[in-house]
């Protein structure tokens, strides 16, 4: 069985940046790396999620700018409205939908976190049958498989367009892709296709829903990243954790570089080429195993 050290970690963090925000799902690649190399066992699959911080932290790097932007907006935009609230002699109701209507910074961020609930949820109720049971190559391969086929499906007869803007989704649309993520507990069904794949249903631009996925990742792997170090931390020893800060390292700077080249592809570009790229892996690993 191959030891946890900074040689593995280096290339476990370099597959978690390359694939982590494209649509072929990071997990099933780690996964399928671990059974490789003889990387499988508890340890393991606490590093396979773990490592994952480093791409939620390139996120947070990329798009800094407007995070903070988004976050300033939308405290003028609460203060505003509760100086409305205070004044207005509108139900409740008319007051939602038009705030809803007008203060899209704030509902952008409150439908982040209501899109986050979802797969929170069902993660927590079943993560440990999932880990138990679904990572294995077998189900990362049928999964590769099936997400490639939905991808081919959904870019070769889209939905018409009809948000164009960021912070103009809304509550519903936020919803629905939060729903759509939960598909992505399944390994190898990829959280960032799962996403993207539900915007371009929704009528979400491909950037936007590219961009969407992005962000709703943060709140979604830091929890996930977060309550998995909680749980299984007192498996690695203090050569174990040096070696996962520098797949941490590694994953980060990986991932900032992917993220920019990937808003910059989609916005020429459809994702058949990922889509074919799953269906062949996928078929080659059932073949293999």
């Amino acid at each position: 069985m191959e030891q946890f050290g900074p040689g593995l970690a280096v290339l476990l963090g370099l597959l978690e940046g390359l694939t982590e925000y494209l649509p072929i799902s990071s997990t099933g690649h780690l996964i399928l790396f671990g059974h490789w190399v003889g990387f499988t066992g508890h340890v393991a699959i606490s590093v396979e999620i773990c490592i994952q911080l480093g791409a939620v932290l390139a996120v947070v790097a990329y798009e800094r700018t407007k995070i903070l932007s988004l976050l300033s907006h939308a405290n003028q935009e609460r203060h505003n409205l509760r100086c409305h609230f205070q004044t207005s002699t509108s139900s409740l109701r008319q007051m939602v939908r038009t705030s809803a209507g007008t203060h899209h910074h704030l509902w952008f961020l409150i439908g982040l976190g209501v899109a986050f609930l979802p797969a929170a949820l069902v993660g927590l109720l079943a993560h440990g049958w999932i880990e138990e049971h679904l990572f294995s190559p077998r189900t990362v391969a049928l999964s590769l498989i099936i997400g490639g086929i939905m991808i081919l499906i959904v870019e070769t007869w889209p939905k018409p367009v009809r948000c164009t803007v960021l912070e103009h989704i809304g509550l519903s649309r936020a919803v629905g892709v939060g729903l759509a993520q939960c598909v992505a507990l399944i390994p190898g069904m990829s959280r960032s296709g799962s996403t993207i794949v539900g915007g371009l249903l929704l009528g979400l631009e491909r950037k936007v829903a590219t961009e969407f996925s992005f962000f709703l990742a943060l709140p979604t792997m830091l929890a996930a990243t977060g309550y998995k170090f909680a749980q299984s931390y007192h498996l690695f020893n203090s050569q174990d954790l040096l070696a996962l800060g520098i797949g941490l390292v590694v994953s980060f700077l990986v991932a900032w570089a992917v993220i920019a080249a990937f808003l910059s592809y989609v916005k020429r570009h459809t994702l058949k080429v990922f889509g074919y790229y799953r269906v062949v892996l996928g078929t080659i690993i059932l073949l293999v195993v």
